[in-house]
């Protein structure tokens, strides 16, 4: 991004009108009447580069003035457009080398402490660095990446190489996993690489390889002989942390090009087997991924830090003296050094600081793993129907609707079909995914809405909630009076409204604003991407002021995968109910119908 903005001759202006998106940054500026650069909260505007070099570059009115030093003066109740000076960045950005100067405005960003910039030199290598990137990428990654995630990419390259390690601390919704796949892709050629994982990410992982990055193989590792695939071009082994804790040792026989740590913050305990087992494992670039880096205590940081680049951040008790302790006494300048101190190996950013790069809504579509129990009553529920036939005529649409509520409702925790929900933790990859991202939300302060299309479903999820983080979730549904959901909509809008807030897919799909909250869950997958849609959009509505994230939760290898699969073709049906989905199921032969609700044993 970059960041414009008017200089008055003594102090910064207003941000040129017109121009990008308002944003007020933290620069290093000339101020008062003997320009002594200090550090100053600057009123910008913000451009994308594909948008910053097709600006019509002219000074303004006569009161505008610029220096040699690219300052812009302002012209009161004008829009104010961007001096001559900037004409030296888009010769720059249009790929003319030999431009080497740039304006002080262009490197005016401070380190945390306020003591230094940006040099002009470094600010001009990473402009042609991360240009350089998107058009490498453009030829191998099939994802269209936005600006700020071209130089994550080129981030993780540049910092892996300098530390070996980093740590890509983007907010949920910004694209951490693709960043990694462009990142991944520039290493295939240097041996084999690995992704650990949360268990039901781990089909997600390969799915999402195998969609964006042809040139990459990924392997799926559940444990067993290690993995051989030091010959494979581009291989890249995926295994979950349950399997890394008591495997690990045979992992830790293969020298890795990268390992990938995603959803980092389960390697917060050092002392646990499977953060062991993570610092076993010898690999040229290590890369931790994570939302949430500090979720209870700053000692939760170092251990990240530790794990990717352990030579800079060896000790754990001078990490407790310099920043733990006077950090926890309030001091602003501890806390101004370590922004400073992990500057170099974390990047993390949120939806606000680059939203101008963001649509109004990010969809996120996981692909979760069924646990062992899930996948077995899976198999005997479908053998089940098939044995007892689907029958002909109407009869055959009520059994089809049967089995397939039956496999659907498997999906989303088998306790809902067995009747056995004494313990609801580790039994179900979807819960356990959705627990995952909810406890981000909370750790961020992000009202969060959970949709689901079953009422017992809904129930089950208020009950996980509230023993896992103690909170009341209320749940709105199609059985409540009129005053009941006017009050559950009135108390989540509220500023200290609950946390999170369930609702039924079909009695809360229209009509509602909820737009307290920009993070939106589909629990379980309708026919129709319409109706979730609709949905979605009771936090997109008017009134709403940040980017929405809209995740849907499908269990791979199931009868979900060909719904969503129906959704990417857009060729779900008009219908807004499952009515015209089973029939079209039930027009199928018992051969083709079975076929699509068998679980494939490989994702």
């Amino acid at each position: 991004m970059f960041a414009l903005w008017t200089w008055t001759g003594h102090i910064a202006g207003r941000a040129p009108a017109g121009i990008g998106a308002r944003e007020t940054l933290t620069l290093a500026i000339p101020t008062g009447p003997h320009g002594v650069v200090e550090v100053a909260e600057v009123d910008c505007a913000l451009v994308e580069p594909d948008e910053f070099v097709k600006l019509d570059v002219a000074p303004c009115a006569s009161t505008t003035r610029t220096t040699d030093a690219g300052d812009i003066s302002e012209n009161p109740g004008a829009v104010v457009e961007p001096g001559p000076s900037l004409l030296l960045w888009r010769e720059v950005l249009a790929g003319d080398e030999r431009i080497s100067r740039l304006p002080i405005a262009a490197h005016a960003v401070p380190d945390a402490v306020g003591t230094s910039v940006v040099a002009a030199d470094r600010a001009l290598r990473i402009v042609r660095e991360t240009r350089s990137v998107e058009v490498e990428l453009a030829t191998v990654l099939r994802a269209e990446l936005r600006p700020y995630q071209v130089r994550g990419v080129a981030w993780l390259r540049e910092t892996t190489n300098a530390f070996g390690g980093a740590v890509l601390a983007d907010e949920m919704g910004l694209g951490k996993t693709v960043q990694t796949i462009g990142f991944l892709l520039g290493r295939a050629g240097a041996g084999p690489q690995l992704v650990v994982c949360p268990t039901s990410l781990v089909g997600n992982w390969a799915h999402e390889i195998t969609r964006f990055a042809p040139g990459l193989r990924p392997v799926i590792w559940r444990g067993g002989d290690a993995p051989a695939v030091a010959d494979i071009e581009g291989a890249v082994v995926i295994t979950g942390y349950p399997t890394l804790r008591p495997h690990g040792h045979l992992l830790a026989e293969q020298h890795w090009a990268t390992a990938i740590f995603d959803e980092a913050q389960a390697l917060k305990n050092p002392r646990t087997q499977v953060s062991k087992a993570a610092r076993a494992l010898r690999a040229s670039a290590t890369v931790a991924l994570t939302g949430t880096p500090v979720e209870n205590h700053l000692e939760e940081l170092w251990a990240l830090l530790n794990l990717v680049t352990p030579r800079l951040f060896a000790h754990r008790t001078q990490f407790r003296r310099r920043f733990v302790r006077p950090i926890a006494e309030g001091s602003t300048t501890a806390a101004a050094r370590l922004r400073d101190t992990v500057e170099p190996v974390l990047l993390a950013r949120r939806k606000s600081e680059v939203a101008a790069s963001l649509p109004a809504k990010i969809h996120s579509d996981l692909l979760c793993d069924l646990s062992a129990e899930q996948e077995k009553l899976y198999d005997q529920l479908l053998d089940r129907a098939i044995d007892d036939g689907f029958g002909v005529g109407a009869r055959r649409r009520s059994l089809v609707l049967a089995a397939l509520t039956a496999l659907k409702q498997v999906c989303n925790h088998p306790g809902l079909v067995t009747g056995e929900l004494d313990e609801l933790s580790g039994r179900s990859g979807k819960l356990d995914l959705c627990t995952d991202i909810v406890a981000t939300n909370l750790d961020n302060d992000a009202p969060t809405l959970v949709f689901t299309q079953y009422r017992q479903t809904g129930e089950l999820l208020v009950r996980h909630l509230f023993e896992q983080f103690g909170i009341t979730a209320p749940f709105f549904h199609g059985g409540l009076d009129r005053a009941r959901r006017a009050s559950i909509v009135t108390d989540f809008q509220a500023p200290d409204g609950p946390p999170v807030l369930v609702l039924s897919l079909r009695a809360a799909g229209t009509g509602l604003t909820l737009t307290r909250a920009a993070d939106v869950i589909h629990f379980d997958r309708w026919w129709n991407p319409a109706v979730e849609a609709q949905a979605s959009d009771r936090a997109h509505r008017i009134g709403q002021t940040r980017t929405v994230t809209i995740t849907t939760l499908t269990s791979a290898t199931t009868v979900e995968e060909h719904i969503a699969g129906m959704h990417d073709r857009k060729s779900a049906l008009t219908d807004l109910s499952d009515t015209t989905g089973i029939a079209a199921l039930a027009r199928l032969d018992d051969e083709q119908l079975v076929q699509v609700l068998r679980r494939k044993r490989e994702n």
